[in-house]
């Protein structure tokens, strides 16, 4: 993964997916500082951070909601289940019994980042009465260095348009005569006269 904020090329930041786990009544404040202490700490800037996540039973937590509501970004949520499948380097016997998976913050982060993620930060905890934890993951990056989107599509790099990695010999192209759908169109009807191409 290409590291920090940005290169001297000017190449864009990586994108940051931010796992978090929590305790029942944890304030906004909590949650934000923690997330800037961890991005800090690790040379990152907060701002590059384009998700938040955690386990599904705390998707309406309001320390959460307002913590994604206050960056500016979605909060992603997936079930104990799913999280507990994902391999971390620091699971936790005590999230397992409270939470249903070994691990959240770090769990979390990696599944909304795509397959291929990896951990930019692990698990880190909000000062005591440590009501928060944060790991931060990245997507896969490609040897041309591109950023790759999982398909949990949480950490998508922005720009004018969509990157995309493709490696077939003879990638399709867009020309003249493809159709572009649009949402509400009827689908084609290929006996509707003059909609067949004849080659």
């Amino acid at each position: 993964m290409r590291d920090r904020a940005a290169d001297e090329a000017g190449a864009p930041a990586v994108p940051l997916v931010a796992g978090v786990g929590a305790r029942r009544g944890v304030p906004v404040s909590e949650v934000l500082e923690l997330i800037t202490a961890t991005c800090t700490a690790a040379g990152y800037a907060a701002r590059q951070v384009v998700a938040l996540a955690t386990v599904a039973a705390k998707a309406a937590e309001p320390g959460l909601t307002g913590a994604a509501r206050e960056l500016g970004v979605p909060l992603r949520s997936f079930p104990a289940a799913a999280l507990a499948a994902v391999r971390v380097p620091a699971p936790s016997a005590a999230a397992a019994a409270a939470a249903g998976t070994p691990s959240v913050a770090e769990a979390a982060a990696l599944l909304a980042a795509g397959p291929g993620a990896t951990l930019a930060v692990g698990k880190r905890k909000s000062p005591p009465p440590a009501r928060a934890t944060c790991a931060l993951a990245g997507p896969a990056v490609t040897d041309s260095g591109a950023f790759t989107a999982g398909r949990e599509g949480a950490a998508a790099v922005p720009s004018a348009g969509a990157v995309i990695v493709n490696d077939l010999p003879n990638p399709p192209r867009r020309g003249p005569d493809r159709r572009t759908a649009v949402v509400g169109d009827p689908a084609p009807d290929s006996a509707t006269p003059g909609t067949k191409e004849i080659q």
